[in-house]
């Protein structure tokens, strides 16, 4: 395998989507507005290049699109010069699906693990409850969970852990009970993905409660945290779902304004 000796962060955007009540994430430009009542979200999980490790921060939402598959996320490897292969390590914000479906695909018509020889890094207690659930959204998403926790290299993260030495997890709920904020910092880059609790660049100097969260209030509360943490200790913020500029910087801070951002 090729060392990486400078550490490179690339987001790999699968697309852009209007999301309603039905769930289905229905594929659409960018730049366009959701359906009536729907909301737009894009999918970018990372790719942090570091030393001798191919590390994938969330990965997609795989064949549980509207004309998605994880074929998607194995091209846009493919244009840094990877295979899937080469992943090492996936970490998990949480277990949404539009966040761990591309974990494994059966475009072949079975379940195959998409990144064969990574070990895949989830919150125990978030995948325990999963597995014990008696659906997972619906069958075939129940299959699915069920294949990767007999054949996936499942490795179970505590509410606070560090697995590596340069790379931190820590429970702060919010969006799911178990919701995870994911930190590397190697000495010299030093980036941070929150999943949903801290999603696009829009989120940041905004104070709001999320339908759509566990805990709308512990979000908001980890939200305000987490971008202090950020600019303070100069986090670069991977925005999971932004469309446009999912790596930026918080800069400035103004009282009145905010935190400037800057995307990277």
């Amino acid at each position: 395998m090729k060392i990486q000796t400078d550490t490179i962060a690339h987001p790999l955007y699968e697309g852009t989507f209007s999301v309603g009540l039905d769930k289905k994430f229905n594929r659409i430009d960018r730049d366009d507005p959701p359906a009536e009542g729907a909301l737009k979200i894009s999918l970018n999980p990372f790719l942090i290049q570091s030393g001798d490790k191919n590390i994938l921060f969330d990965v997609g939402i795989g064949d549980f699109g509207e004309d998605t598959s994880t074929d998607t996320i194995k091209e846009n490897l493919d244009q840094l010069g990877l295979t899937e292969y080469d992943i090492t390590d996936i970490f998990a914000s949480h277990l949404h699906y539009d966040h761990i479906g591309g974990l494994a695909g059966r475009s072949n018509g079975f379940w195959e693990l998409t990144f064969p020889d990574a070990q895949i890094w989830v919150s125990g207690n978030e995948w325990h409850k999963v597995i014990e659930m008696d659906e997972y959204y619906d069958d075939e998403k129940t299959e699915f969970v069920h294949f990767l926790d007999a054949k996936a290299d499942l490795q179970f993260l505590d509410d606070e852990d560090q697995p590596y030495p340069e790379i931190a997890v820590k429970k702060i709920g919010g969006h799911t009970e178990f919701s995870q904020v994911l930190l590397f910092d190697d000495g010299k880059q030093k980036y941070m993905m929150a999943g949903d609790v801290l999603a696009t660049r829009g989120e940041v100097n905004r104070k709001f409660a999320a339908k759509y969260d566990f805990d709308a209030d512990q979000s908001m509360k980890a939200r305000k945290e987490l971008t202090q943490k950020a600019y303070e200790e100069q986090y670069t913020v991977m925005g999971y779902h932004d469309s446009h500029h999912p790596l930026f910087n918080l800069t400035e801070y103004d009282e009145q304004q905010g935190y400037k951002i800057e995307a990277v």
